[in-house]
């Protein structure tokens, strides 16, 4: 195990959690800048995954993930928006 697999695990444990615990107690707009975060933290992980095993397509998917999940977020909030009085 390298330098690199070691900080994307003490990156999932100790950036995920907290966003779960947010998600889980907190309010639905809270709970979503907490997921909002929390695939922006996966996104780094992945980063750190792909130089740790020296493989390219965990890059990209990196990428891919950091998008999706901002898009995804964005449509959440207009959901929430178009649902509240």
């Amino acid at each position: 195990m390298n330098e690199w697999i070691l900080a994307a695990v003490v990156l999932l444990i100790g950036g995920i959690v907290p966003c779960l615990v947010v998600c889980v107690r907190a309010s639905a707009m809270e709970g979503l800048v907490a997921l909002q975060l929390a695939g922006e933290i996966v996104a780094l992980v992945l980063l750190l995954l792909a130089e740790g095993f020296q493989r390219q397509p965990f890059t990209d998917l990196a990428l891919i993930l950091a998008v999706l999940s901002f898009v995804g977020s964005l449509v959440f909030l207009r959901f929430m928006e178009e649902r509240e009085p």
